[in-house]
This record gives structure tokens, C-alpha cells and sequence, in this order.
């Protein structure tokens, strides 16, 4: 199934835009579209904030790191200061989704 995006205003697609495709396309109610992106990316946030990845096929992977402590500097005083050991989220796309990112619609 194949979603058109062109009616959107900005190019920024927003969990809103991503509620009123459904909505057009697939034909939920507002309020089901409204819920069904939600509980989509609520169970993205909890998986990760679980210390559990993400793999969505065909288009990438959600990992978390923990990123060790380190001194920094401030760039305007150039005073030390500690950065704290950290968690965070990186996103590593899948070949499919760099292929149709570069034009190579043959990858899938």
C-alpha cells in the first residue's frame, strides 16, 4: 500500500499528518488514526527506554548506547567541565531505505 504525502503543508511529516493519512487513505476514524499513531510510537519509546532495539524491516534500526563520561569544554569560556555517562538513541537505516533515498528504486 502506497501513501501519498503531497497535500502536506510543510515538509516536516508529523504524527498529525501521519493520523490524517490514515484517516484519508485507509479510511479509520480521526480518532482511531489519533490512537493507532500513538500507540505506535508510545511502544517505540517504551521498548527503547527499556534498554531494548528497535528493527523496523525495510527501513532501519533504533539502537541504544551508552555513552561514557568525558570532560567537555564550554566552546565560550573554554572552561572544563564533566559530561555525564549518558544514554542515547541512534538510527541506523536500512540498505532498502538508503537505496530509495539515493534514487535506486531496484533494491526492493
Amino acid at each position: 500500500m502506497e501513501f501519498s504525502v503531497e497535500s502536506l503543508e510543510t515538509p516536516a511529516l508529523t504524527k498529525a499528518h501521519l493520523a490524517e493519512l490514515l484517516f484519508e487513505q485507509i479510511g479509520l476514524n480521526k480518532r482511531e488514526s489519533k490512537d493507532m499513531i500513538d500507540a505506535f510510537f508510545d511502544l517505540i519509546s517504551d521498548r527503547l527506554v527499556g534498554g531494548n532495539d528497535v528493527k523496523i524491516s525495510g527501513f532501519g534500526n533504533f539502537q541504544i548506547r551508552t555513552k561514557a563520561p568525558r570532560p567537555g569544554r564550554n566552546p565560550r569560556t573554554g572552561e572544563a567541565i564533566p559530561i555525564q555517562a549518558r544514554r542515547v538513541v541512534t538510527f541506523h537505516a536500512s540498505h532498502k531505505l538508503k537505496d530509495q533515498i539515493q534514487g535506486d528504486d531496484s533494491a526492493g
